[in-house]
């Protein structure tokens, strides 16, 4: 009897890289576990609480007995009711559109091509993006297909470069405005080129609109949902983790036309129970907070923006000018390899950043700074940097002498 293959992973498995985030926390880990003073710029995961009044909700939902049980699959009605309100509020969206809790706005992308691929059909992926978008095609047998986004441009998908043959078997577009990891933003006319060039594919426009509220060139949030017709070709990822500093609660929601969404949810109710009803009411109670919070908060991004750009455009580091997330994006001296570089700023300074790389090949020869750390650990950094620099040209001018004397 010929004897079974010892257990091993998935080819679709084999096919994904090591989590880029997965694989910053080790590094963290370990450089801590030498005794090094990390300043942590890797993940984007904001150091500020929660609102207490959110965190009050919560406590006080975790003491409601119904809410012990299954929770309602799609959402509470009181949860879906607080996220039409956010969106007609500060979107201006008040059409027919649905509304599904998610358990964070992460696995609802995930979910995206596994409910609207067949097998081969692909997937226009940005490079560099949020690595779960390329994770998802491949882990539903979909075919990831790079879109590049170029300093150039803005940061912003050229339509016309993408081939007619790869637009034939497209099913789907993942966009990210304000985008992860750039900064850059789109305006409300480009998203309905964007909405256009859905309509005419015959593509579902994924859109992860997770930093919707992170803008610092005073202009309203955006969504895709506010163009005219854009419910029948779009699906939108809303999270409460950074507008509201809830990424640990794992809560955020899809909206789109009733037959979008109730597609979507057929797979998703197949695998989940959905979201824990006392987190839902936490939840609501973000969506239900005055303006005046996010008023606040982005106080506080736009300092620390400021803090770091200028202290990175002394040094004479290339950052882009972007209005966007709470993220810089930093280009390296050319030919730089991003995750080395990033392995000697742990090493020779404490500092941790994201290699662009990570994000996908476009984004190699640039690193992304997030904004989760105090103003004061920002100086600190900046401090640290130049040190750098001045050891660097110390270097240099010693080397210049020893040759000179040869």
């Amino acid at each position: 009897m010929e004897k079974k293959a010892l257990i091993s992973a998935s080819e679709r498995l084999s096919k994904l890289p090591p989590y880029l985030f997965a694989e910053l926390d080790r590094k963290r880990a370990a450089a801590v576990k030498r005794g090094l003073d990390i300043i942590d710029f890797g993940i984007g995961d904001p150091d500020l609480p929660t609102p207490a009044a959110v965190v009050e909700a919560g406590r006080k939902a975790l003491l409601e007995p119904s809410f012990h049980r299954y929770p309602r699959n799609r959402g509470s009605d009181f949860f879906i009711e607080a996220a039409k309100s956010f969106l007609k509020r500060d979107f201006g969206v008040a059409g027919d559109e649905s509304v599904a809790a998610l358990i964070g706005s992460k696995e609802g992308l995930a979910h995206v091509p596994m409910v609207f691929c067949n097998r081969g059909d692909i997937v226009l992926v940005p490079n560099p993006g949020y690595p779960v978008y390329r994770a998802s095609a491949i882990l539903a047998d979909a075919i990831p297909v790079d879109v590049p986004i170029l300093w150039d441009k803005g940061f912003v998908p050229v339509l016309d470069r993408i081939p007619p043959e790869v637009l034939r078997q497209a099913k789907v577009l993942f966009l990210n405005y304000p985008n992860n990891p750039t900064g850059a933003v789109l305006s409300i006319e480009q998203m309905g080129r964007f909405v256009s060039f859905a309509r005419e594919h015959n593509l579902l426009l994924a859109s992860d609109n997770s930093y919707s509220h992170m803008r610092f060139d005073g202009v309203p949030p955006l969504s895709f949902l506010q163009v005219p017709g854009a419910q029948d070709v779009v699906l939108e990822f809303h999270s409460l983790s950074k507008t509201f500093n809830m990424t640990g609660w794992r809560v955020g929601f899809v909206a789109g036309s009733k037959k979008l969404v109730e597609t979507f949810m057929g797979a998703k109710e197949n695998i989940d129970s959905g979201v824990f009803t006392a987190v839902q009411a936490a939840g609501a109670a973000a969506m239900s907070l005055p303006p005046d919070h996010l008023t606040d908060l982005l106080s506080v991004y736009r300092n620390r923006r400021e803090t770091l750009r200028a202290g990175l455009n002394r040094l004479g580091w290339e950052v882009f000018d972007s209005p966007g997330t709470f993220y810089l994006w930093v280009r390296l001296p050319r030919g730089a390899d991003s995750m080395a570089f990033a392995g000697k700023l742990v090493n020779r300074a404490g500092i941790m950043v994201t290699p662009g790389s990570g994000f996908g090949c476009w984004g190699e020869g640039f690193i992304r700074f997030a904004l989760t750390v105090p103003e004061s650990r920002i100086h600190q950094a900046v401090g640290r940097l130049e040190e750098m620099e001045l050891y660097r040209n110390r270097l240099l001018q010693w080397l210049r002498k020893e040759q000179d004397k040869e």
